[in-house]
């Protein structure tokens, strides 16, 4: 992967998020507020107050992100199954004074004769800064109705209660103090029995809770908004059928049933201490192992023992660095190349012949699919062939090759189509330009904007 671990507080990860929307003309505005949905054949009227008033909407589509108590999966009926896990936990934004290495997050458990206790410290931006979570301090716990003595709110938990914690858990003396907030809370794990109803689509907390053990909820949502994006905009656009978008059920809710069950196991057996495959944890918290290997847009998996190694249907996309391109001085990174809403044709070219054909290839692609599908060919060695697209990298150190499996020595053309979402949706030991346009109608139905893929091929 290109990218190390970043830990961000969720309102730093919503800034970079709205900030952009900005540059692109979108303005979020947070004084709405759901109040009915109404879904038909054609569209969906979405009733909702706007600064307190109340105005109609109408939509072709709506996609509901609005939490875990998600008015839009209220509305549509759909059901919440799931449970709340009986431990309270306490959450504390503070500073802490300590030799252990920066940067880092921290798991500490002890098992006593009642109960295995947990403190997790994740780093956050600032000097010493954490996010800790812990059980919560009983006297916290003894008022069940969140009320304190005489109706005022539950009390929040305070520098004792955390500190406490951390001098029977910590690796080493620490001093906790400066703390910004601090909060008692609960878990949940719930998984809404459809992701979508129609025209309406549910994604984030509004389809799957769980408990924080790994940070994949935010990712989870983005991962599903990913997904669910690309497929609408094919649909808006034309160049899909509105039957793609039932895709985003299919692929979508068996991972929100994994990490909704795997968070919850992780929550009661000290948040996965004790995991010795640790590069896997890491990507497995990341998200960078999910697959999609039942998916109704991957094309039948029959190439030949060429690209056995490589990534099938379903998978993501590997990433390579190493690679050069005419013109530019430096190497590039092939996810790089993913950077744009199309799908990706990856073709690998082991001489000028096969070159030539690839090329060929592109250029037939293009024709039968127009506006669907960007090429790039790869060529072993250092030194890129120069041609009119400008779109052939050199895999120099092999690493492309290596991740696709690409096999070198052989002269004919092999390739990939990678979905706009960097997930493997086509591979072929020897790909033709019928073969790939007729996945791509099989996968996406019948487009209207490009009803000539049916005719011309």
């Amino acid at each position: 992967v290109p990218y190390r671990f970043v830990a961000l507080p969720q309102y730093d990860t919503e800034r970079v998020l709205s900030e952009h929307l900005a540059l692109l003309g979108v303005q979020v505005r947070r004084d709405c507020e759901v109040t009915g949905i109404e879904p038909d054949p054609d569209g969906v009227t979405v009733r909702m107050l706007d600064s307190g008033t109340e105005v109609h909407v109408r939509a072709g589509y709506v996609v509901g992100c609005d939490g875990a108590h998600s008015t839009v999966r209220q509305q549509l009926g759909v059901d919440f199954p799931g449970d709340e896990i009986p431990e309270a936990y306490m959450l504390a934004d503070v500073e802490v004074d300590w030799d252990l290495p920066t940067g880092y997050a921290v798991r500490c458990t002890r098992r006593g004769a009642e109960r295995e206790e947990i403190l997790m410290c994740v780093p956050l931006p600032g000097a010493h800064r954490y996010r800790m979570s812990m059980l919560a301090a009983q006297d916290l716990l003894d008022h069940p109705s969140g009320q304190e003595p005489g109706g005022g709110p539950r009390q929040a938990p305070q520098l004792r209660h955390i500190q406490d914690v951390v001098d029977r858990l910590s690796p080493q003396p620490a001093w906790v103090h400066s703390m910004r907030w601090s909060s008692v809370f609960r878990m949940s794990h719930r998984l809404a029995q459809r992701y979508s109803v129609g025209r309406v689509f549910l994604a984030g907390d509004a389809a799957h809770v769980h408990p924080p053990t790994g940070a994949q909820g935010m990712n989870t949502g983005l991962q599903d908004a990913y997904n669910l994006g690309w497929k609408l905009a094919m649909v808006l656009s034309g160049d899909a059928a509105p039957s793609l978008l039932d895709s985003y059920h299919v692929e979508r809710h068996p991972v929100g049933e994994e990490v909704v069950g795997r968070t919850t196991r992780a929550s009661r057996t000290a948040a996965g201490a004790g995991d010795d495959r640790g590069a896997l944890a890491v990507l497995r918290e990341a998200q960078l192992l999910v697959a999609y290997p039942d998916s109704p847009l991957n094309a039948p998996d029959t190439t030949s023992e060429h690209l056995a190694e490589g990534p099938p249907p379903g998978n993501r996309a590997p990433d390579a660095g190493g690679l050069r391109q005419d013109c530019l001085a430096g190497s590039l990174r092939w996810h790089e190349m993913l950077r744009h809403p199309l799908h990706t044709l990856l073709l690998w070219a082991a001489g000028p012949a096969a070159v030539s054909e690839a090329e060929a290839l592109a250029r037939r692609v293009a024709d039968l699919a127009p506006g669907l599908v960007r090429a790039y060919i790869a060529v072993p060695g250092a030194t890129p062939h120069v041609n009119a697209s400008g779109h052939v990298l050199a895999d120099g150190g092999g690493a492309l090759g290596a991740a696709y499996g690409f096999a070198p020595a052989v002269s004919q053309v092999q390739g990939y189509l990678i979905r706009p979402d960097g997930y493997v949706g086509y591979r072929s030991s020897h790909p033709a330009a019928d073969e790939l346009v007729q996945h791509l109608r099989t996968a996406y139905g019948s487009p209207t904007r490009h009803a000539a893929m049916a005719q011309t091929s």
